[in-house]
């Protein structure tokens, strides 16, 4: 079996680790969408299985919007639940720069996304943001604390980090790779597939919705969930972002 290792030198602790036990917690769902074999892992890297990539199609896209329905629903202990079995530290973002990212449960959604996602980034990214852009995010923040955008939705089984760089399309259908994985709304994989592009997206969403409705209006609430890794860009990626956090967090408070 052929072998692809992913290396970091002086990795922040528990780095691959996390990424092992969200690629199995994500595999567990049954009937969801595949993820990588995870083959070993230690401080420094990760070994997985090798994947052949093949073009998407428009019938492995619908599949693939299947398949995430069902891992959605596979569930989660809370809003910023770990993965089972996981107690150690979570991290978002690009391998020479991952951000921390907390695993603390919470009973709503707009609590944890206020207090555990939005709040911190808003603050690591301040000093590339006018005052105006995070006065606007300062106000999502508030109307999320409120609950203004909380339904009953129970917490989804989410890769948490779900761009399509990290959506594997092979002649087997698509495997995902590279999860930050937690409890979280099923809105926030879709708005991330939508945020830098999926292939076939809206076949993506037919098949989610063959299996799984979503509430009215998850189009416009997009922006909410990508205002999250947006801010992740600015810290990581500098303030050429900044504008698009601005539009992000201006259209959620126009809901």
């Amino acid at each position: 079996m052929r072998a692809f290792v992913k290396r970091r030198a002086g990795a922040p602790p528990g780095l691959f680790d996390f990424e092992a036990a969200g690629l199995q917690w994500l595999s567990a769902a049954t009937g969801g969408v595949p993820c990588v074999r995870v083959l070993d892992h230690a401080d420094d890297r990760i070994t997985l299985e090798h994947l052949e990539t093949t073009g998407p199609t428009r019938s492995a896209a619908y599949e693939f919007g299947q398949r995430l329905a069902v891992t959605h629903d596979a569930g989660a202990d809370g809003f910023g639940a770990p993965p089972d079995g996981w107690s150690g530290p979570g991290y978002f973002g690009p391998l020479h720069r991952p951000l921390p990212m907390s695993l603390t449960s919470h009973a709503t959604w707009g609590w944890f996304y206020a207090r555990e996602r939005l709040r911190p980034n808003a603050s690591r990214a301040a000093t590339e943001l006018d005052a105006s852009t995070r006065a606007a995010v300062d106000a999502v923040i508030a109307r999320c604390e409120a609950g203004d955008f909380d339904d009953d939705d129970s917490p989804a089984r989410l890769h948490g980090d779900l761009w399509s760089g990290n959506v594997m399309w092979t002649s087997s259908g698509v495997v995902l790779i590279d999860p930050a994985a937690y409890g979280g709304h099923r809105e926030t994989d879709l708005a991330m597939l939508a945020l830098f592009g999926c292939p076939f997206f809206d076949a993506v969403i037919d098949g989610y919705l063959s299996r799984r409705p979503l509430r009215e209006g998850w189009r416009q609430r997009a922006a909410l969930h990508q205002l999250y890794p947006l801010l992740a860009h600015v810290v990581i990626f500098g303030a050429g972002y900044e504008r698009q956090v601005a539009q992000a967090a201006g259209r959620t408070l126009e809901l």
